[in-house]
């Protein structure tokens, strides 16, 4: 989601999660040359995939009771994920705060229901310390999984800023990926006089990481796609957006900070695959994926620090991210890779969660509304 930062000028926020009834941010710092973080919680490493028919099966119910469980106050979300004490499929919800017994039921058409309190969902555009590899001002041409954002991302006395996810090609021209609320979040004029724009500069690193002052960021692309979240009602499901690459300031191998070169191909989620991303916020982070086919409502922001919104996504995946150390604001944006140590394969885009939650877009789907293909080997 984003975050807010004070100082000497506007304050700044992060653009990061969006809202599934939970806020997602991130998590903690990893400074560069250690570990990367890990914080799965699924200890029985259980694979789940939604090509097996019994997890099939239980997606089929879920999706027949999922409109009625999202009316219940307080859901924020449901999925399809793990129970642990049967190591099955079960129905996931999400909600944000514990329920009383008997609101949700506690099985549909005899598959089991695990409630798990997670919180509001945000868009994860943010603050907080990063890595000095993933917010410093590199030199061109530069490595993703870093801080950027637009030139003009601030107002009502805040500046904002994201992550620069990764690289993407259409039509024999390069892109950045990350998020719409990252890239073209500002959806109206009311505190700065500007919404995003076609054609906007888009800086490296964010202005969180410059003290609000484009000046000491450098432009590396230029906005080229308009806003896939708002107004919410607009048939969208997905939450991203492309930057073209100005000649000479992006490595053209698509390589991102402590993860290097992708694959050119992608990978569907299962339940219990292990996933990776590098992000502006707590840079290389693992985790273990714990839903699928999730609806979730996430909370946006009409621009930095502007009016509230919420949008509903399905479809989606989530991740662990126990204590935000998997993800944090500021890391929005970031892609999710498979936890491999060579080309790994791009399994979703990062935007939203919770303190304990994470949700990325199925990338499929990404590629498919920007008529893209990843950059890679």
């Amino acid at each position: 989601m984003k975050t807010r930062l004070l100082s000497s000028r506007p304050v700044v926020a992060l653009a990061a999660v969006a809202v599934l009834g939970i806020v997602v941010w991130g998590c903690s710092t990893n400074p560069v040359g250690e570990s990367p973080v890990s914080v799965s919680n699924n200890s029985s490493a259980v694979v789940l995939s939604p090509d097996d028919a019994s997890v099939a099966a239980v997606m089929a119910v879920q999706d027949r009771h999922t409109a009625e469980i999202m009316k219940v106050p307080g859901v924020v979300g449901v999925a399809t994920g793990l129970d642990p004490a049967s190591g099955k499929a079960a129905i996931k919800v999400y909600t944000e705060k514990a329920l009383p017994l008997g609101l949700i039921k506690q099985e549909y058409d005899g598959v089991k229901v695990v409630q798990e309190v997670t919180g509001r969902i945000m868009a994860m555009k943010g603050g907080g310390g990063g890595g000095a590899s993933h917010t410093a001002k590199q030199t061109p041409p530069i490595q993703l999984g870093c801080s950027g954002g637009p030139t003009l991302d601030l107002a009502n006395g805040y500046c904002c800023g994201g992550t620069l996810g990764s690289l993407v090609t259409k039509g024999g021209t390069q892109y950045i990926l990350s998020n719409s609320h990252v890239f073209a979040g500002d959806v109206v004029s009311g505190g700065n006089n500007h919404s995003a724009t076609i054609g906007d500069d888009i800086g490296q690193p964010g202005l969180i990481d410059v003290n609000c002052s484009a000046a000491g960021a450098q432009v590396i692309a230029d906005l080229s796609s308009t806003s896939s979240i708002y107004p919410p009602n607009n048939g969208s499901n997905v939450d991203c957006s492309i930057a073209q690459v100005r000649s000479g300031m992006v490595r053209t191998d698509g390589s991102i900070l402590e993860i290097g070169t992708i694959s050119s191909s992608t990978v569907g989620a299962s339940v219990g695959q292990a996933v990776k991303k590098s992000g502006r916020t707590t840079g290389l982070t693992r985790s273990s994926i714990s839903g699928l086919n999730a609806t979730i409502n996430v909370g946006y922001e009409d621009e930095c620090a502007g009016n509230s919104f919420t949008k509903q996504f399905t479809g989606q995946i989530v991740v662990a991210n126990n204590g935000s150390r998997f993800l944090n604001s500021g890391d929005s944006g970031s892609l999710m890779v498979e936890d491999v140590t060579t080309n790994p394969r791009a399994v979703g885009l990062l935007y939203a969660g919770s303190s304990s939650t994470a949700i990325a877009n199925p990338i499929g789907q990404v590629l498919s509304y920007l008529g893209a293909t990843m950059v890679g080997n």
